[in-house]
């Protein structure tokens, strides 16, 4: 169990998908270009067997912002997108109605 305070460390945003290529060196990986309302970052995710680049663009998605840069086969990822597994099946976390890139998740 964690506490409310260990939970309010995440700093979850909503980000809108402008942009989606496969990872050059990963058959798994896309690397996403993401609007949060006046910044942009890369994410690199591991939802290429569930996703197409023509899928996700356009699309807003549930983001950490706050968690440290890591490279991924060698392509930095700013953050993370919150997806859910269903036995084999990755599905993201979408806001049921469009919001502003940026907006909180509280």
């Amino acid at each position: 169990m964690i506490t409310i305070e260990d939970f309010s460390k995440l700093d979850l945003h909503i980000a809108t998908v402008k942009a989606v290529e496969p990872h050059p060196k990963a058959d798994k990986l896309l690397v996403l270009k993401i609007d949060l309302g006046g910044e942009e970052r890369q994410l690199v995710a591991g939802i290429r067997t569930h996703y197409t680049p023509e899928e996700l663009v356009g699309k807003q998605i549930v983001v950490v912002t706050n968690l440290q840069p890591a490279k991924l086969r060698g392509v930095e990822s700013q953050g993370m997108l919150l997806a859910a597994l269903d036995g084999e099946r990755v599905v993201i976390l979408t806001p049921e109605k469009t919001v502003s890139p940026g907006s909180p998740v509280k």
